[in-house]
């Protein structure tokens, strides 16, 4: 009995704790600090996409403004077909048809060159619009990293004195149960220990005859469900 009467007083002291680390979880300081921090961490690949993407666009833009040249280069050689060329009317039809031809594959690729003009604004506008952003956080991660530190030092001397209690009580825990606690804890697993209630643990996963034998004396046993620590009253 008495290695569950140290577990449930570890537990209660550790409650306290809890306590201080979900009022410094939920302060505004520390959600603006992991919001401008998140943000830091994938800015460097954000912008390098957007590098990418302007060296994708300025090849594409030099393609189509090629294409664009070479077409009307071959158009105007066609403008005066009927005096260069000798021979039947059917021959200069024909010559007209490609320079018709050629007139509607410019038509449109000065649609697809107005929808990449289109394009590139869009990026640049983007690019922009990131960069105010980049800046904005870089001023906000500073401002709150700092601020996010007084939080945490405000609450300095009580978590201290707290993990002070819970290090006397953990020498007269079991090594293997307390390791196994504080992996659960580190899982936001709280509370660890809970009562067996009407043959169920708190999740309700039903304990078989033999498996609340094993409670007995004021023995724990881990649920194999939610993975408490389950013990008998």
């Amino acid at each position: 009995m008495a290695v569950l009467h140290d577990l449930l007083e570890y537990q209660k002291v550790d409650a306290d704790l809890r306590k201080i680390e979900q009022e410094i979880s939920a302060s505004e300081e520390r959600k603006k600090y992991v919001q401008a921090k998140k943000f830091m961490e994938t800015a460097a690949e954000k912008l390098e996409a957007q590098d990418k993407r302007a060296v994708d666009l300025k090849r594409a833009a030099q393609n189509l403004t090629a294409r664009y040249l070479d077409i009307k280069k071959t158009i105007s050689e066609y403008d005066a077909i009927e005096e260069h060329v000798d021979g039947s009317g059917d021959v200069v039809s024909y010559y007209k048809r490609s320079a018709q031809s050629l007139a509607d594959n410019l038509r449109a690729l000065k649609g697809e060159i107005n929808k990449l003009i289109a394009e590139i604004s869009s990026a640049c506008e983007e690019y922009d619009k990131m960069k105010k952003q980049t800046i904005a956080m870089q001023k906000q991660y500073k401002e709150y990293s700092e601020k996010f530190k007084e939080v945490k030092n405000s609450h300095a001397d009580e978590a201290a004195e707290i993990n002070a209690r819970l290090q006397a009580i953990e020498k007269k825990i079991d090594p293997d149960i307390m390791a196994k606690y504080k992996q659960k804890r580190k899982e936001k697993i709280f509370p660890v220990l809970v009562p067996l209630t009407d043959n169920r643990c708190v999740c309700r996963m039903e304990f078989a005859i033999a498996q609340q034998s094993k409670l007995e004396g004021g023995n724990v046993i881990e649920c194999e469900h939610c993975r408490r620590f389950v013990y008998k009253q």
